[in-house]
C-alpha cells in the first residue's frame, strides 16, 4: 500500500503543481551558502527553484516520470532524460539536473554531496535504508535537511471542526473526534538518525493560505489518502466540504500550515 500511495502523486502532475503550496522562503536560508545538493523527491520542482535561486547546484531525483518532466519545465531544464540520464540548466545563479529514478536504487555518484534535501518526501523513502543512504550520499560534515508539513490549529477554525464530521461520514479510516492542534503541541520529528548524524536541530515556520472551494478541493486531490479513497466516498466527501465552504462568509477558508526543517550533519 505504501508503494501504491507514493506513486499516486504522478497521476495528475499538473494539478499537483497548480495546487500544492510551496515552502516558506526563509526555510531555504537556513541551508547556508551555495553548495552541491542532492534533492530527494523533487515533485514538480517547487523547492528546486528556491534552491537554484540561492545559487545551489542541484541534482534532483524524482520517482514519477510526469512529475520529473514537469519539474524540468518549471526549472527551465530542457531535453529528455531516462532513469539513468540527466540534463542540466543554469538558473538565476545556480544549476539543476532532474533525474527520473528511484532514490533507493539510484547509483550514488562518486563525488559526495554537501547537502541532501528532502522536502515533504523523506517519509516516502523506505525507512530501513533512507537514513543510511542519505549519509552515504554526503561528505563528512555534510548536511541532511528534511522538511515536514503539518496542518495546525488556526485559520478558519470553525470550518475545519465541521469538516471533521464530513471525514467521519465518508472516510472509514478517520479516527473519530480528531481536532487540530496548535503548532506548540506538535512534537518534533522523532525519527532516530542513528550514530551517523549529529543530534538534529529544528526550525519552524508557520503561514496561512486562503482558498476558494475550487482551490481547496484541488489541494485535497493532491493528497494520497484522498486519491486512494473509493470514488463514491471521495465524491461524497468533497461535495460536503464544498457545501461547508460555500456557507462561509466570502466563500473562502484559510488553512494554517506548519513547516518544520530538520538539520543534522553527517559525522
Amino acid at each position: 500500500m505504501h508503494e501504491l500511495l507514493r506513486r499516486t502523486f504522478d497521476e495528475d502532475a499538473e494539478r499537483y503543481h497548480r495546487a500544492r503550496p510551496g515552502y516558506p522562503p526563509a526555510l531555504f536560508d537556513e541551508l547556508g551558502p551555495p553548495a552541491r545538493i542532492l534533492e530527494i523527491g523533487c515533485g514538480t520542482g517547487q523547492a528546486t527553484r528556491d534552491l537554484i535561486a540561492r545559487g545551489h547546484q542541484v541534482t534532483a531525483i524524482e520517482l514519477g516520470p510526469d512529475l520529473a518532466a514537469l519539474a524540468r519545465r518549471t526549472t527551465g531544464t530542457t531535453g529528455t532524460t531516462g532513469t539513468t540520464g540527466t540534463t542540466g540548466t543554469t538558473g538565476t545563479t545556480g544549476t539543476a539536473q532532474i533525474i527520473n529514478a528511484d532514490f533507493e536504487t539510484w547509483p550514488l555518484p562518486v563525488e559526495p554531496f554537501d547537502i541532501v534535501v528532502a522536502a515533504t518526501s523523506f517519509h516516502w523513502i523506505d525507512p530501513e535504508i533512507r537514513v543510511g543512504r542519505a549519509a552515504d550520499a554526503l561528505r563528512p560534515g555534510g548536511l541532511l535537511a528534511t522538511v515536514t508539513t503539518e496542518h495546525v490549529l488556526g485559520g478558519t477554525v470553525d470550518f475545519f471542526a465541521a469538516a471533521q464530521e464530513c471525514y467521519e461520514r465518508w472516510d472509514p479510516g478517520t479516527t473519530p473526534g480528531l481536532r487540530l492542534q496548535p503548532s506548540s503541541a506538535i512534537p518534533h520529528d522523532p525519527e532516530d538518525l542513528g550514530d551517523r548524524f549529529t543530534p538534529p536541530v529544528f526550525h519552524r515556520f508557520e503561514r496561512d493560505i486562503t482558498y476558494t472551494a475550487d482551490e481547496y478541493i484541488d489541494v485535497l486531490l493532491t493528497y494520497s489518502g484522498h486519491r486512494a479513497l473509493r470514488e463514491d466516498l471521495r465524491t461524497g466527501l468533497l461535495a460536503d466540504l464544498r457545501t461547508l465552504i460555500d456557507r462561509v462568509p466570502g466563500g473562502r477558508i484559510t488553512k494554517r500550515y506548519l513547516s518544520e526543517l530538520r538539520l543534522a550533519h553527517r559525522r
